[in-house]
């Protein structure tokens, strides 16, 4: 097939889950399939600067066309518009106003899709939040394909969606629990779907304990690997651990990410900032438990990571897709409070039988449901429904 797909960022040091989606996707399709990304000149999704060239590129196998943004996004404006549309029921107009200014603003990647959208098989769309695929959805809707990454957050509740969500020829959901939020927010059951989570490669061998001791990290630690953030839970989970730590000197707190706000100081919470790839991996495979304290997920990769390490999971409870995927593999336990929070990873630190067992579980788990050939059978699989339906 003649594959389109749209999405705001792309490349290969681009950090972003839906991005990476895209990415990986396109890469195992690409020896069967035909595949032309149509992203933006921009690499940062804050500002939306335009920093690649303009015009066509390779990736591989993959042509990859970028359109400029016609101007940066504007915070204050989007802040001001935010307010308005998650206070209070507010115009239609309004609410596209909210998409514009949340950007990209491409509209030479839009006048592609009206001038060629049909010389396309199916496009395929990632995140209904941003600019691209909500305005770009409508002008190929017969043969538009929408992979939502929707999270249970105040932008899911615009009221515009309700349509939006109606228009595509098919989807592409992440997790059960993802399929069902969209489709409440829709009116209908949306069909034709599959829900295809995302592939993983088995883990490489690697000397986990060399590489951790050259970074002097002990033995006994919980991992949060990605962004320290307050929009990530992270303010929670620091102020939930000083309180376990403060009764229980049993492990240290590892943070492996770039830090978007301030970390106590605190003798068991050991700050590492970006980490290469290989001490990545290495965080993994050594781990005690890994916590994922995130309210808003459409799924979690680093938990199929982990997974894939045989590292069991501490997520939090209040968050139904991280609920959702540790319940279904047995894979680990979560929390809502921070008594819960303590329970649980004493729980785990503990019990060092029943630990591997809930880790032993989630990569079972993964093997079943997340391995490459799996995925891309249900991708394929729903890319010729769709086709044949256009008939």
């Amino acid at each position: 097939m003649k594959l389109a797909f749209v999405v705001q960022r792309y490349g290969a040091d681009i950090a972003g889950g839906s991005e990476a989606h895209c990415r990986q996707l396109a890469e195992r399709l690409s020896p069967h399939h035909d595949i032309t990304i149509l992203t933006t000149c921009a690499r940062d999704y804050v500002t939306w600067d335009n920093v690649f060239a303009e015009g066509e590129q390779r990736d591989g196998a993959v042509r990859v066309w970028r359109f400029p943004v016609r101007r940066p996004r504007s915070l204050k404006r989007f802040a001001e518009i935010s307010d308005d549309v998650f206070d209070a029921t507010t115009s239609i107009e309004r609410q596209h106003d909210w998409f514009r200014e949340n950007g990209p603003d491409a509209p030479a990647l839009l006048d592609h899709l009206r001038r060629h959208g049909r010389e396309y098989d199916l496009v395929v769309f990632w995140t209904y939040r941003y600019a691209p695929s909500y305005f770009g959805v409508p002008l190929v809707a017969d043969r538009a394909l929408l992979i939502p990454t929707a999270e249970d957050d105040p932008a899911i509740d615009l009221t515009v969606l309700r349509e939006f969500f109606r228009l595509p020829a098919g989807y592409l959901f992440l997790t059960p629990e993802e399929q069902a939020l969209v489709n409440v927010r829709a009116g209908a059951d949306l069909e034709p779907a599959a829900v295809i989570g995302m592939g993983i490669d088995p883990p490489a061998l690697l000397e986990a304990n060399a590489i951790l001791a050259r970074h002097e990290i002990p033995p006994d630690f919980v991992l949060y690997l990605g962004r320290v953030d307050r929009n990530k839970g992270c303010d929670t989970l620091l102020e939930y651990f000083q309180e376990y730590a403060a009764r229980h000197s049993d492990a240290t707190l590892v943070l492996a990410g770039p830090a978007k706000m301030q970390i106590p100081e605190h003798p068991r919470i050991r700050p590492l900032g970006y980490v290469s790839d290989e001490l990545r991996n290495a965080l993994l495979a050594s781990a005690r438990a890994l916590v994922i304290p995130s309210p808003y997920e459409s799924l979690s990769i680093v938990l199929l990571e982990a997974w894939n390490h045989g590292v069991p999971a501490l997520v939090n409870g209040r968050c139904r897709v991280l609920q959702g995927q540790v319940r279904r593999a047995n894979g680990g336990l979560y929390y809502r409070s921070s008594r819960d929070f303590e329970e649980a990873l004493t729980y785990l630190l503990s019990h060092s039988r029943e630990r591997d067992s809930l880790g032993k579980q989630g990569r079972e788990y993964l093997d079943r449901e997340y391995r490459w050939e799996t995925v891309l059978s249900r991708v394929d699989e729903l890319f010729d429904r769709v086709k044949r339906s256009r008939r």
